[in-house]
């Protein structure tokens, strides 16, 4: 009887193999297939939005209810996000016309190289300058982006080992984990001319926001407050989060993204280990279409507003993040969940096809707590939505 159910399991086997492989190799041409559309349709909207709002001065930041972009000032957190999609875009098409408009939108910016009032400096600037020097190096892009890191650390305190976030009285040295994501900017100053100090700073902060905004499960605070004369923590609580011990859920993305991105720059294992554990939670707590709720711990869940610009946020970190782990079971894991992240946005709901949205990405939230931006298109959401579709095509190449 062994015998005969072993034979039988050695003609079955090739037969699972093979139907594996086959649902492998379909999943994935459903995915080329969905990403395609996807990266037509968003080429449609840059194009509508660049004509809609004309003024180069003008930075889309999120829809009003008829779809319509809100417009934000260059000095908002957001504004190097639309000049860096319409960098995506030029990449993916090698169109001249959105490198033109990539140029225009960017150099609005310049006079953001001097800001020093917000942490911010990293996201306006790198998004923006950081994709065109990426692309087109140059010494007047170089200098500019360096000057810029030179602003952002100005925010720096020895005491606390961190870049203050905000200067808002609320708290005495508030930290954000969105914070992580300016630090890019760090890392690239220090490699190209800016000094040793700004690598410093950049792992200092990191290390910090490793120990203070993790809890023991691997999620996380989104704010973190630091007494400035003693470098103690103050406070640990959530500011655009439902409370201050639920897990918002772009910040638990910000996090995936910018210990990966550290980890990157500087090959600490500390860094890896922490990218790892927040990912994990993010993915064990996922919804069954892998687009979370605003919250994770949000009390209306089912019926709580989705935001995909984390869902944008995780993927494209965890295409990055599955190149990076030296675990091969979280290798396979990670490049799934991220194809299976992508796959949900590059279809409905969640692309603004056929809506009266100018922006890519529908149903995201910007701030709950505040009832702002809620259900809305937000131009940020865009922006690592096509860096997530773009490595995706680039780890197809690789494989």
């Amino acid at each position: 009887m062994t015998s005969v159910v072993s034979k039988a399991s050695f003609k079955i086997f090739p037969v699972l193999v093979l139907a594996s492989l086959t649902a492998s190799h379909s999943s994935a041409q459903r995915l080329d297939t969905l990403v395609a559309r996807a990266i037509d349709f968003s080429r449609t909207q840059l194009e509508r939005s660049v004509k809609s709002l004309g003024d180069s001065a003008k930075f889309p930041r999120s829809t009003l209810d008829d779809g319509t972009w809100r417009i934000a000032k260059p000095n908002d957190w957001t504004a190097g996000f639309f000049p860096g999609c319409l960098w995506r875009m030029y990449e993916f098409t090698g169109d001249e016309s959105f490198h033109a408009h990539a140029r225009k939108w960017t150099g609005e910016l310049k006079d953001q190289q001097l800001n020093t009032k917000t942490h911010d400096v990293g996201f306006i600037m790198f998004c923006s300058f950081g994709n065109e020097y990426r692309l087109h190096p140059n010494e007047e892009t170089k200098n500019i982006l360096l000057q810029s890191a030179c602003s952002l650390a100005s925010r720096f305190n020895a005491r606390t080992g961190c870049i203050r976030s905000w200067d808002n009285p609320k708290w005495q040295f508030p930290v954000i984990i969105d914070n992580m994501m300016n630090l890019e900017l760090l890392f690239w100053a220090a490699k190209n001319g800016g000094g040793k100090e700004l690598y410093d700073i950049a792992v200092s902060h990191a290390e910090k926001t490793s120990q203070n905004h993790f809890r023991p499960d691997g999620s996380t605070y989104h704010v973190v407050s630091y007494d400035t004369t003693t470098g103690a923590v103050l406070a640990k609580e959530t500011h655009q989060g439902f409370a201050h011990e639920s897990v918002w859920s772009r910040g638990q993305a910000w996090a995936i993204y910018g210990y990966t991105m550290a980890y990157r720059e500087t090959r600490e294992k500390r860094f890896l280990q922490t990218a790892e554990r927040a990912a994990n939670w993010f993915l064990d707590h996922l919804p069954d279409d892998a687009v979370p709720f605003w919250d994770f711990q949000a009390p209306e869940i089912p019926r709580e507003p989705r935001d995909a610009s984390a869902a944008a946020i995780a993927a494209s970190a965890l295409f990055e993040l599955c190149t990076l782990t030296e675990d091969a079971r979280l290798q396979a894991r990670y490049a799934t969940e991220a194809r299976r992240i992508l796959t949900s946005l590059c279809k409905a709901p969640y692309l603004a096809a056929n809506s009266a949205s100018s922006g890519i990405l529908n149903h995201t939230t910007g701030n709950w707590p505040a009832k702002s931006e809620i259900d809305v298109s937000l131009i940020y959401g865009d922006y690592y939505f096509l860096e997530a579709m773009m490595r995706y095509r680039q780890s197809e190449r690789v494989n």
